[in-house]
């Protein structure tokens, strides 16, 4: 098995690697790539160094299996006819082919099998805070068919990438030193501050990152759910949690829901308030699972449940979905 990481230097490329590692995934011979400016650089995996190459136009990519590409929306546009023309499976974490009809966007816990129509040989992997959303509300869906959904989000800055987190941990020593804080990735100061803003604005209002939720819920679910969201920012180093009212079409009970997502695959079920016992980004950080807890009614809709959720945003957000991918499509072989 040949695998490639494109984008190695960045928060999802390291994660990639660790995880490839952490899950023995069947890697052969691995090949990293990144930009002219990453070229050079060595990596260290299972004890041997690996030389990152410049992803350029040429056969670098030939006898490569699968291809795992988080370089953005502009990389993965330029480059997926050169990964995979000799057929390298191209799962790709950029928003650039979420949408296209002809490319599959895969959370294996809710859509494993869409992986396997896969006409261009792209894969795609859902925004981050759709994975985290979809996986918590498969086991739900699977009792009764969800109409609508209302989220909230609470985005960590691991959102922005390793540059955002660095510069809010910079920003809280800079303010308690009593300097100006150095704000360059976020539209504001993000330490002891929430954004209202998540991406650029829409015509309609909303955010881009909010529309993704939307349509990628959508698709993903193979539903005419109805998604609205709003997507803010806030001063967490790392894992995004989201508040999230659900309308079913018939009522779903407190207790159904417990032991629906209780089995749910890739959930862990955090639900006990009296003793404190609830999901946060604290706990979640560099964790797998979706962690699911302060279920309960909603008080507004007889049909309506109200949760909690908090999951690692470049891990089940990015990496480990992409590599689940991977492995899923290994076992079909």
């Amino acid at each position: 098995m040949k695998i490639a990481i494109v984008g190695i230097s960045g928060a999802v490329g390291q994660e990639l690697l660790r995880i490839l590692d952490a899950r023995n995934f069947p890697v052969d011979e691995l090949s990293l790539f990144g930009s002219a400016r990453s070229a050079g650089r060595t990596y260290t995996y299972k004890g041997k160094d690996i030389t990152v190459k410049e992803i350029k136009h040429n056969d670098d990519f030939k006898g490569i299996d699968i291809a795992f590409v988080s370089a953005g929306g502009s990389v993965s546009l330029e480059f997926a006819e050169t990964i995979t023309k000799y057929g390298a499976i191209m799962i790709d974490n950029s928003s650039a082919y979420r949408m296209d009809v002809d490319v599959p966007l895969v959370v294996p816990e809710v859509n494993a099998e869409a992986a396997l129509n896969r006409p261009r040989n792209i894969i795609a992997n859902p925004n981050c805070t759709t994975t985290q959303m979809v996986v918590a509300l498969k086991p739900i869906n699977d009792i009764s068919k969800i109409k609508s959904v209302k989220v909230s989000t609470y985005q960590s800055a691991s959102g922005a990438g390793a540059a955002a987190m660095d510069e809010l941990q910079e920003q809280h020593k800079e303010l308690i030193n009593g300097e100006e804080p150095t704000i360059s990735k976020f539209a504001f100061q993000l330490a002891y501050n929430v954004i209202p803003q998540v991406d650029v604005f829409t015509e309609n209002g909303y955010t881009k990152e909010e529309m993704k939720m939307y349509h990628e819920t959508r698709k993903i679910m193979n539903s005419d759910i109805e998604v609205s969201a709003t997507c803010v920012r806030v001063p967490v180093l790392r894992a995004h949690s989201e508040a999230i009212w659900i309308e079913t079409e018939q009522p779903v009970s407190i207790s159904a829901a417990r032991e629906a997502l209780s089995k749910a695959e890739g959930v862990v079920l955090l639900d006990d308030p009296e003793n404190k016992v609830y999901p946060m980004p604290l706990n979640a950080a560099g964790e797998d699972p979706v962690y699911v807890g302060r279920i309960r009614k909603d008080l507004t809709n007889p049909n309506g449940l109200t949760l909690w959720t908090s999951a690692d945003q470049i891990n089940k957000g990015a990496a480990l979905n992409a590599v689940q991918i991977a492995e899923y499509l290994i076992s079909q072989k």
